[in-house]
């Protein structure tokens, strides 16, 4: 048994030497498993402790029987001279026997292996960024708290409902960055599951007590003067709710008469203003993201549609890139998905089998993606790309090998200069937001360690379907395209003068629901002087 924790414990060191894990849905699904064990532990401590139990409780029926009917003749009960003998035994052996049964531990088996995996659990940073990404796919799919906590999500299989507990925890999420207007939404959404009659170890003078702050926060002092009065009537002697109610009254009649002498002054033209409260928390919390709004859009399937006159520009084709050898008998499936930029996807272009491969060999090396620091070239995380990437040569599989031939013959492009294939899983509500695949003009030392030049182009395989979310989206443009297994899209990142296109900023959309996998392969300028020979035209 020992060897076997001491392997198990090695298999989770190697998997888990950087944890993360809220940015991996793959690596994520090892922790059922890692629970599932745990509970089968468990249930070994519960069903020794039954044993143990029914040991005691049969000892104490039979005592029972025996003490009520000797207490009722004690001395004709002992004369009897074996009852004697045996009283004497019990007293002096059988009850430390008992003794020793009831202090006896049984959950050495339960706790070690407990200590084992606790060293691999999720770290707060886990559960914390597993809350902001739900806070995130909310906004982006305008989803409310009580969609969410019902678990009534599109293309869900297991279903799952929040408890006043987990609808308190994203509250306090919020509350802890100053997020206000999330704050609200939760905690709202926890008084409301009480109010229905839900049991919890969360009781609602707590939850006003957050939800009426946060309502002040963002500048509505009635609600937030109501939400007191009625925490003081569950509690009349809250030290901070009797202190706010003076606060609030206070300021919402300065705020009266502040309103009284700006009425008088336009009292022929006055529009109310309507407060946008997440736009409010935006500017709080300073996002850096001008183009969100229309990001979220196409997220959501909605934005810019193609003109019926440029739709009917767009084809399907079997394609043999100018008579390759190797796809005049197999040409392949190219679909036109936009035509500036042109985006192009190619169906059934990478078999299941060697998805498996690419999965497999990905999974055990997947760790957080980085980004490039534009100001200093460092690489490292950030929280607008939720996911674990993995790098894997041509020289490792064939498999590899044969993926990295099949681009260069479709796009007639040179691979030894590209780099390596990208795998990637994205984790919870996991997205990269609107970023450029190139190096632009205020990056000149963006690729300068490679010596390969800017990135020409991006080859972007999807190795799973999701359920909901997960599209590619280019919103300078309005194009959307939506992960379907098996396929790949190809762009162009400069144009053929070498100059960027800066209509190729694209974005990797929240998933909603389900697990997405990609890989992709960007590839480089050196190599392609004949395959794709410079123009004089700039733009061309």
């Amino acid at each position: 048994m020992a060897l076997c924790w001491f392997l198990l414990s090695f298999l989770f060191h190697s998997l888990y030497a950087h944890n993360d894990f809220f940015t991996s849905i793959g690596q994520m699904t090892d922790l059922l498993y890692t629970e599932k064990d745990l509970v089968n532990s468990l249930k070994d401590y519960i069903k020794q402790e039954e044993n143990r139990l029914e040991q005691v409780k049969e000892w104490a029926d039979k005592l029972d029987s025996l003490t009520n009917t000797a207490t009722q003749d004690p001395e004709g009960f002992l004369g009897h001279p074996v009852n004697a003998f045996k009283l004497m035994k019990r007293l002096n052996h059988e009850w430390a026997d008992l003794e020793s049964l009831v202090l006896k531990d049984t959950t050495n088996g339960f706790i070690s292996n407990l200590t084992v995996q606790r060293q691999y659990f999720p770290t707060d940073e886990d559960q914390t960024g597993a809350a902001k990404a739900l806070l995130r796919l909310q906004d982006t799919y305008q989803l409310s708290a009580n969609t969410i906590s019902n678990g009534d999500l599109p293309g869900v299989v297991h279903k799952s409902r929040m408890t006043v507990a987990d609808c308190f925890e994203l509250g306090k999420i919020a509350y802890s960055d100053a997020d206000y207007y999330h704050t609200e939404l939760w905690m709202a959404q926890a008084l409301s599951q009480l109010d229905e009659g839900e049991e919890s170890t969360i009781d609602k003078v707590t939850v006003m007590d957050y939800l009426s702050y946060a309502i002040y926060q963002q500048g509505e002092l009635e609600r937030a003067l109501e939400l007191t009065k009625r925490l003081l009537k569950l509690d009349p002697n809250h030290q901070r709710a009797n202190g706010n109610l003076k606060y609030f009254e206070f300021q919402l009649e300065k705020q009266r008469k502040a309103e009284a002498e700006k009425k008088e002054q336009e009292d022929k033209k006055r529009e109310k203003k309507v407060l946008d409260k997440r736009d409010a928390q935006r500017k709080r919390s300073k996002d850096p993201l001008p183009e969100r709004k229309k990001y979220e859009m196409l997220c959501r399937g909605e934005g810019i549609k193609l003109t019926p006159r440029r739709q009917s520009r767009l084809f399907c084709r079997y394609f043999d890139n100018n008579r390759n050898p190797r796809l005049l008998l197999a040409p392949v499936k190219q679909e036109d998905e936009w035509d500036r930029p042109r985006i192009v996807r190619y169906h059934d272009i990478i078999s299941d089998s060697e998805i498996k491969t690419v999965k497999e060999m990905a999974k055990p090396r997947l760790r957080r993606a980085t980004i490039s620091n534009p100001i200093t070239g460092v690489l490292e995380t950030a929280p607008y790309r939720i996911s674990k990437s993995a790098w894997l040569s041509g020289y490792e599989h064939s498999t590899i090998e044969t993926i990295n031939q099949r681009i260069e013959d479709v796009t007639g492009l040179e691979m030894d200069t590209a780099e390596e294939l990208q795998v990637a899983n994205y984790g919870v509500g996991g997205q990269y937001e609107p970023h450029f695949d190139f190096g632009r003009k205020d990056e000149p030392d963006a690729f300068k360690e490679l010596g390969t030049g800017n990135r020409i182009a991006t080859w972007l395989f999807y190795m799973s379907d999701v359920s909901a979310g997960g599209a590619t989206v280019f919103p300078d443009v309005g194009a959307a395209v939506w992960p379907k297994k098996g396929t790949a899209v190809f762009w162009y990142n400069l144009f053929a003068s070498g100059e960027g296109d800066y209509s190729t900023r694209h974005a990797a959309c929240p998933v909603l629901v389900g697990n997405k996998w990609v890989s992709n392969k960007w590839i480089h300028e050196r190599g392609q002087e004949f395959r794709r020979p410079c123009t004089m035209s700039e733009l061309e």
